[in-house]
């Protein structure tokens, strides 16, 4: 049985159809990675699944359930995080504060810590800075404490929306060694990334989407040999 389920998805904002009736699933341990343009409707499929906007009509299956109605904080309880596009960290909260933050479902006080250290382990400079602002952070830590703090709520899956977006190349590929170290260590990745040939690299299945619509799917490594894929997002 699929982790996640996606069957039938259809959005809507107001008139305009963002989402045209999508299927696709998940499986534990996976990482599946969704490309497409700017505007093909990947960030909203993410905002969807995660229940910050709503549905017009489909199903959405985690572990069996349906959370097509169930409130945000209620996933996170179940085990899903979001890493938004643009890292949403709380600027004038302190790393630490920020990383405590995404524990905030868990009553657990030592293994609370215990994932604090498992997070300045994988975040070295996370530690360095813990008492700074986050919002005096470079953009590339910024990502890092944003991945921190989903993972301090202990989720079999996240939801990554654009990781590398305004980063270096150097920072690009350490976000996404990272990113494989996380999916190693257990967790299921579902990625939205708009450097389509990073994303390929590191997922084991892949989903392309054009205006609402999936129109290619299959092993990430046979995507990123199909001719039309690599001349619409590889640059080749």
């Amino acid at each position: 049985m699929a982790m996640l389920e996606i069957r039938d998805l259809e959005v809507y904002y107001g008139v305009i159809q963002a989402i045209k009736g999508i299927s696709f699933e998940v499986n534990e341990g996976e990482v599946i990675a969704l490309i497409g343009a700017n505007g093909a409707g990947k960030t909203t499929i993410l905002h969807t699944v995660s229940r910050l906007i709503n549905s017009k009509s489909g199903n959405i299956i985690f572990e069996g359930r349906d959370i097509t109605k169930i409130p945000p904080h209620q996933l996170v309880e179940m085990g899903m995080a979001h890493v938004p596009e643009g890292r949403r960290v709380f600027a004038y909260l302190s790393v630490l504060e920020n990383l405590l933050l995404g524990a905030y479902t868990r009553k657990d006080r030592d293994e609370i810590e215990e994932s604090l250290q498992n997070v300045f382990k994988r975040f070295p400079r996370l530690e360095e800075r813990k008492k700074q602002h986050a919002g005096t952070l470079s953009g590339g830590e910024q990502q890092m404490l944003a991945m921190g703090r989903a993972l301090m709520s202990r989720p079999k899956i996240i939801l990554m929306d654009e990781p590398s977006m305004g980063l270096s190349p150097i920072l690009v590929s350490e976000i996404f060694s990272i990113i494989k170290e996380i999916s190693a260590s257990g967790t299921t990745v579902l990625l939205v990334e708009q450097n389509a040939k990073k994303a390929l690299e590191i997922a084991d299945r892949a989903y392309v989407l054009e205006t609402g619509k999936i129109v290619l799917d299959g092993p990430a490594n046979e995507l990123a040999e199909n001719e039309a894929v690599r001349k619409a997002y590889l640059g080749e």
